[in-house]
């Protein structure tokens, strides 16, 4: 029996080896490509992965441009300085190398819907790619995230709710289970996201945009999230329903989880989230 996931590699158009993760199943419903957030890695979703598979998914996950393996290994050939850097290009080729991920994806299993799953920074990844290639994802499920305008993205430190609380961490923003944000800490591969540290100012800045009418109008989207997510919360993802739906989607689902925080998958009601999840799935018919 092969090990889960199976751990590959594929070079992106500016030449950046890019880690990917596989997670198989015969004869799958559809392929998820999970896109994760800033300042983590793909194997965080392990869990998230297996679920799926227990469903009928295939699925894939990349360790994005300056974050994983992709980014230990950039740093190891002085790429970059350190993790979070995003190396040449800058952010418009860190979309570009998910959305390359998604071609490869494409390439393997032919015929078969890929659901786009961005959670934080793969969110905003995601809000950008389908922009220009909804036409290629069958569906789009957005969590922690918000809509990209300097009003819209909280700009403020995401702990400082909780900064003054008694053996305050620094992670407690993360999830209302202690132990989510320890082990955030412990991991080697985790770090603080300071957009405009890392990317830098014009990178960072570039983070900013909204929906436009060239998305496919039938595209099903799914957002969730935590009321006390810092990053956005329950207004910002309203804001950004809305938005959807001005640009003239007809199939918007929004979710608010009264008092969850920003890792809605590894939340004390992370079971109401993906049984949320996966009935929103079987509703596509795929």
């Amino acid at each position: 029996m092969t090990d889960l996931p199976i751990v590959r590699i594929f070079k992106d158009s500016h030449g950046v080896d890019i880690t990917f993760y596989e997670w198989p199943v015969a004869q799958p419903r559809a392929i998820v490509q999970l896109a994760h957030g800033l300042g983590e890695h793909a194997r965080r979703y392990d869990d998230m992965a297996a679920r799926l598979n227990r469903a009928g998914y295939h699925v894939y996950a990349d360790d994005h441009r300056g974050h994983g393996e992709t980014g230990l290994r950039q740093v190891a050939i002085g790429q970059t300085k350190v993790l979070g850097n995003l190396g040449p290009g800058g952010l418009p080729a860190a979309y570009e190398q998910v959305h390359e991920f998604t071609k490869l994806i494409a390439a393997e299993h032919a015929g078969v819907p890929i659901i786009l799953v961005g959670h934080s920074y793969g969110s905003f990844i995601s809000q950008k790619l389908i922009k220009a290639y909804s036409g290629e994802y069958a569906a789009v499920v957005l969590s922690g995230s918000a809509l990209l305008t300097p009003t819209g993205l909280n700009p403020m430190p995401l702990n400082a709710k909780w900064a003054k609380l008694p053996g305050a961490t620094g992670y407690e923003w993360l999830s209302r289970d202690p132990e989510v944000g320890a082990k955030f800490a412990a991991d080697a591969k985790c770090f603080y996201a300071d957009p405009i540290k890392l990317f830098g100012l014009g990178n960072a800045l570039k983070l900013y945009h909204t929906p436009k009418p060239t998305i496919r109008k039938d595209l099903p989207l799914l957002i969730l999230v935590g009321s006390d997510d810092p990053i956005g919360g329950g207004k910002s993802n309203k804001a950004l329903a809305d938005a959807y739906l001005k640009v003239g989607l007809s199939d918007v689902t929004l979710i608010v989880y009264d008092d969850a925080r920003h890792e809605l998958y590894n939340e004390t009601n992370q079971d109401e989230v993906f049984s949320d999840l996966f009935g929103w799935l079987d509703s596509l018919g795929v």
